[in-house]
């Protein structure tokens, strides 16, 4: 337990000077607000000496000095007005340093996971990733604010007190001093067990953002299949973990609060006593008990003021140690300083001992050796999972290879800039990618300044500019990530129209048509034909019509090339491919 602790207090402090580090930049702002803090305070303890004062001139019933009376309120009342100004800009500048911070954090956190490798993304549920982004950052806001606007005029307030009361009564102060400590050491105590159950909440509340987003984005395929009652199930069980750990570490934390309080009460108690005593033996004014029962009262107040910060701070530290692990991820390698850029590529394609595996303990593709001359087209073919869809990443360097080299015109891939290589290669896969926009800023992603005509001609190309017209708006009709209203195929068409509007050297065509009618889809065949003609092109299909005319199929099993011709030429040999194509073709 003792070890525990120890580890939790490291990653506390960890986390503090991580956080201390994004509020530097803002140090004029926290030098001004704690200047602000230090005249409220200073304002707002001097009062109960005027008042101790007033409580003085009034002598008797009929005997009030109001010569003196009249300038100790009026000074009261301009006290009060600079402690509410001093306050009010406090506030403001304690804003400003808050939200500045949070929009650092948030800025550096979301600019991280654009470097972060797909590995990452992929192995990760991303209401997790949102979840830390959103719901981590305010909960961490909200604590920060919490600090600033309450933990510096707490300490300032404390130390000013006992400045004052030493002033007024050494021996009392002794009293308020030798209490003080219990309410210490009760606040610690329990803050110190709040910090582990307020992170086990933040992680679970991320697991129940992650189960929420796959169950809303999914949501089809629930009712298709008849799993709503699992998804409810499996809801019901994180939420129910969320509420049990939420119970504990809202409960452990409002104990603060009271046993505080009844610490600042015997406080209270005791310098009510020991003042009336010596009120009664003349050591001591009626104004100055009066002052000195006001400043017990102030000194006590803001330890439970900073025993609730500390409560919300150790939740925030919680909230903030889960965006520094986000931060803290492994960027994907940038790229060599010395890297080449990729320019008039001719489309020659080298894979040379390629070995990769997602996984260390299950081999994928082993020793993968190829050659592509430049504007052939290579169909690659197989069964589901035999790597096909691997290449693609490959080749595009969404993931780097375990072992050997690839190859474009000469250049190993991880010597020259994603950016170049990437720029080089069309895609068109059989999952869409759309973005939040219109449809014309879909179609130019690739290409930002085309021009309309450039835009229209290859959306007639890839046959999508019929539909297009029909929408409401037409291509600037607003369609969300998840494509709104459009069809699978029509979605799919999109993304046809956007490599055609590039046009880039080398073309990866994965499933590209498996969405579209049979009509079209031999239309946009003859478009492909046209497009691919002196280009690099790599066709990836289940559909072993759609490849026939390939200059070169290569066969995939098991990462793999079992078998590599053409089509004439693998249906002469009666072997792995043939067996494909007749269980396509039996009659």
């Amino acid at each position: 337990m003792a070890e525990k602790q120890k580890r939790t207090l490291a990653s506390q402090g960890a986390t503090l000077r991580r956080v201390l580090r994004y509020i530097r930049p803002h140090m004029p702002k926290v030098i001004l607000s704690l200047a602000l803090a230090l005249v409220s305070v200073a304002l707002t303890l001097y009062v109960p000496i005027l008042v101790g004062r007033a409580v003085d001139c009034l002598v008797g019933m009929g005997r009030v000095d109001f010569a003196s009376l009249t300038p100790i309120l009026v000074t009261i009342a301009v006290c009060v007005v600079l402690t509410s100004a001093a306050q009010w800009i406090m506030k403001e500048m304690n804003n400003r340093i808050t939200y500045d911070t949070v929009r650092d954090i948030r800025r550096d956190a979301f600019a991280h996971i654009q470097r972060l490798p797909l590995r990452y993304l992929d192995a990760h549920p991303s209401g997790d990733t949102v979840s830390r982004m959103i719901s981590d950052v305010d909960t961490f806001a909200d604590g920060l604010l919490m600090g600033f606007t309450q933990l510096f005029t707490g300490v300032m307030t404390i130390l000013g007190t006992l400045i004052f009361m030493l002033t007024l009564s050494v021996p009392i102060t002794l009293v308020v001093v030798l209490i003080t400590p219990v309410s210490l050491f009760v606040a610690n105590f329990i803050a110190k067990r709040t910090y582990a159950m307020f992170r086990l909440q933040s992680q679970t509340r991320g697991e129940q953002t992650a189960l929420i987003d796959e169950a809303i984005g999914e949501q089809k395929l629930v009712q298709a299949f008849g799993h709503e009652e699992k998804t409810l199930a499996a809801f019901d069980e994180v939420n129910e973990r969320l509420r049990a750990c939420s119970l504990k570490a809202t409960f452990f934390s409002s104990l603060t609060n009271p046993c505080t309080r009844f610490v600042n009460s015997l406080v209270y108690a005791g310098v009510g006593l020991t003042g009336a005593f010596a009120a009664v033996s003349g050591a001591l004014s009626i104004g100055g008990l009066s002052s000195f029962l006001s400043y017990a009262n102030q000194y006590t107040k803001p330890f439970n003021e900073i025993s609730g910060v500390i409560t919300e701070l150790q939740n925030a530290l919680a909230c903030a140690g889960r965006i520094f692990e986000l931060l803290d991820e492994p960027a994907q390698p940038p790229d060599p300083h010395d890297a080449a850029v990729l320019d008039s590529v001719r489309g020659e394609v080298d894979l040379s001992h390629v070995g990769f595996s997602y996984v260390p303990e299950r081999r994928l593709i082993e020793d993968f050796t190829l050659h592509v001359s430049p504007g052939q087209r290579v169909a690659i073919v197989g069964p589901t999972g035999c790597g096909k869809t691997t290449m693609i990443n490959l080749l595009m360097r969404f993931y780097d290879v375990d072992a050997g080299e690839i190859r474009v015109d000469g250049h190993e891939t991880r010597a020259v800039t994603r950016a170049s290589l990437r720029r080089s290669i069309g895609m068109v896969l059989q999952d869409t990618w759309l973005s939040s926009g219109t449809i014309r800023e879909n179609i130019a992603m690739g290409k930002p300044d085309a021009t309309e005509e450039e835009i229209i001609a290859a959306a007639k190309k890839s046959h999508a500019h019929s539909f297009i017209r029909r929408l409401p708006d037409g291509y600037d009709t607003v369609i969300s990530e998840s494509g709104g209203q459009l069809s699978q195929g029509q979605k799919q068409l999109l993304c046809i129209a956007r490599v055609m509007l590039c046009l880039p050297p080398m073309l990866i065509l994965d499933e590209a048509t498996s969405s579209i009618d049979t009509r079209t889809e031999q239309k946009i065949q003859q478009a492909f034909a046209r497009m691919m003609q002196g280009r690099t092109s790599f066709i990836v299909a289940h559909r072993l019509s759609t490849i026939q005319s390939a200059d070169v199929i290569l066969v995939m099993r098991d990462g793999h090339v079992v078998e590599q011709g053409t089509h004439q030429e693998l249906l002469a040999r009666r072997g792995f491919y043939a067996t494909l194509y007749e269980s396509q073709f039996a009659q």
